[in-house]
């Protein structure tokens, strides 16, 4: 299966000193998910506003679990979001989904 998922905290950690939880920015929070999610060494990806990970169902949520873990210690919440390309007996269509569509444009007229 491949998941691609968004995890981001929001509010103030717990033990943050007043004054540090106005940032906007999450960079910081998804860092440490996507390190959770490359350390993990299933086949991943991260675009800007993505990261698509490819494994068999338990192996993928356990490290999504990890990740959204590590974003919570950065806020109070988090806001986690999930899509699921389901295929048993399937692998390699993290890379294999998108040569497929290059293929297709290459075939389309222009």
């Amino acid at each position: 299966m491949i998941v691609a998922f968004s995890v981001a905290p929001s509010g103030t950690p717990l033990d943050a000193p007043a004054g540090t939880g106005d940032d906007a920015s999450v960079h910081t929070a998804v860092a440490a998910a996507v390190k959770v999610v490359r350390e993990s060494g299933l086949p991943n990806r991260t675009s800007s506003m993505f990261t698509e990970i490819e494994g068999e169902w338990d192996e993928v949520m356990e490290v999504i679990k990890r990740a959204t873990e590590a974003v919570g210690r950065y806020g109070s919440r988090v806001s986690l979001v999930l899509k699921a390309d389901i295929r048993p007996g399937h692998t390699g269509e993290l890379d294999g989904k998108v040569s497929r569509l290059e293929g297709a444009l290459d075939g389309i007229g222009q």
